[in-house]
This record gives structure tokens, C-alpha cells and sequence, in this order.
């Protein structure tokens, strides 16, 4: 037996943990892209947005002196007025009038169910390795294992589906919005991913037995025939 495994076990799920952290951060937090709209007049106020996964914020802003081509509102850290409401679709009894055209509804529901999907596979995880640090349970670390690279292909997916809800409402002509960025909710969703998937695969391949080093190892190791 491998006496360093379970050392192994406990640096990974560490790494494991920060993902796992990251995952939670960005699925609840709405700063997954901010949105400006055209502005022309100079030293005019304007509605920027940033939103994530459930909920929209705006906030009036004075527009911030940019050279003669950039007409955007803007950044979105300047002080104003600021509001936020969740999305319709979540919530009937709420008004979210800015994104009645300007979001794909199924984008958004799709990229929330995906999320928390990942969620789930996550939870699931972190019990099977807990439940594993007791004796004779090491059997539980490929079923975590797969359940975390599992939750970060879901992350993943779910990033990639808010991407292209952004690109579609900044392309679409019946909106206001000419300029994006993402923010640091979308960054903690990509770093979960590579930290979930990696740690994932390097767990499954921890909890596999050991291959014999030389031929002769098998038969040594067999249990005598009596």
C-alpha cells in the first residue's frame, strides 16, 4: 500500500476546496458581465448593468471623459445610483423590464440549471471524500472523483452559455448595449472549472491501485492456493 496516499488525498482535496469555493462565488454572485450603452452627449448620466446568473443591477452613472470613438457608459465602479431585481422568469412578481428584449430567457435558465447541476455534482463530491478519510472507504474517492470533474464540464458549459447570451444581446439591433467585459464572478466560474476538472482527474488517478513495478510483483503478492 501507498503510504503517502492519503497525504496525496488531502493536498487534492485542498485544491478541490478553493474550486469548490470559487464555484459557489460565482454562482451566486451577479458580476458575471457588465454592459454599457451608447452614449452621446458629453457629461450625460447613463444605465450601466452587470448581472449574473439570477439577477440584473443597473446604476445611473456620469458618463467618464473617453476619447473621440468610445461611446460607452462607464466603468461601472463609479459612484450612482444603483438597483438590482432579480430576473422574471425567476421571479413572476417582479419587474425586470430592461431585460424583457435584451437577454435570450432560455440562455439564462439554461446557463442557472447547468449551474446548479455543477453545484449538486460538488456537494456530492465533497461528502464521498469525507465520508473516505474514514477506514476502508477508499473505494468513495473514484465516485468523488468523477462527480468534481463532472461539476467543473458543467461550469464550463454554463460560462459558455452565458457567453453567448452576451454576444447575442450586444449583436441584437433591438438593444442599447455596444460595449461588454466580463467580471470577476465570470473569472471564478473559469478558474472553478480548471481547478475542479484537474483536481478531478488527479484524485481518479490517486484512487486507482497501484500498478506493480516489476513482472514478478502479481505473482509475489497472489495469495497461496491450499
Amino acid at each position: 500500500m501507498d503510504e503517502s496516499k492519503p497525504l496525496k488525498v488531502r493536498l487534492t482535496f485542498s485544491v478541490i476546496l478553493v474550486g469548490v469555493s470559487l464555484l459557489f462565488a460565482a454562482v451566486v454572485t451577479d458580476h458575471w458581465a457588465v454592459l454599457s450603452p451608447r452614449v452621446e452627449a458629453s457629461n450625460a448620466t447613463c444605465g450601466a448593468a452587470h448581472f449574473g446568473l439570477w439577477r440584473l443591477c443597473t446604476k445611473r452613472i456620469f458618463r467618464q471623459e473617453k476619447g473621440p470613438k468610445e461611446k460607452g457608459c462607464g466603468p461601472i465602479s463609479l459612484p450612482g445610483e444603483h438597483n438590482c431585481s432579480y430576473f422574471k422568469h425567476f421571479t413572476p412578481g417582479q419587474s425586470s423590464e430592461i431585460f424583457e428584449v435584451t437577454t435570450q430567457k432560455e440562455y439564462s435558465i439554461s446557463a442557472a440549471a447547468i449551474a446548479i447541476f455543477s453545484v449538486g455534482f460538488a456537494i456530492i463530491g465533497t461528502i464521498c471524500v469525507l465520508l473516505s478519510f474514514r477506514k476502508k472507504r477508499d473505494y468513495l474517492l473514484k465516485p468523488a472523483s468523477m462527480f468534481y470533474t463532472f461539476a467543473g464540464l458543467c461550469i464550463i458549459i454554463s460560462v459558455e452559455v452565458m457567453r453567448q447570451s452576451v454576444k447575442r444581446m450586444i449583436d441584437s439591433e433591438e438593444t442599447d448595449w455596444i460595449e461588454y467585459s466580463y467580471s470577476w464572478s465570470f473569472a471564478c466560474a473559469c478558474a472553478s472549472f480548471v481547478l475542479l476538472f484537474i483536481c478531478g482527474i488527479t484524485l481518479l488517478l490517486i484512487a486507482l491501485p497501484r500498478f506493480p513495478q516489476n513482472p514478478w510483483e502479481t505473482c509475489m503478492d497472489a495469495e497461496p492456493e491450499h
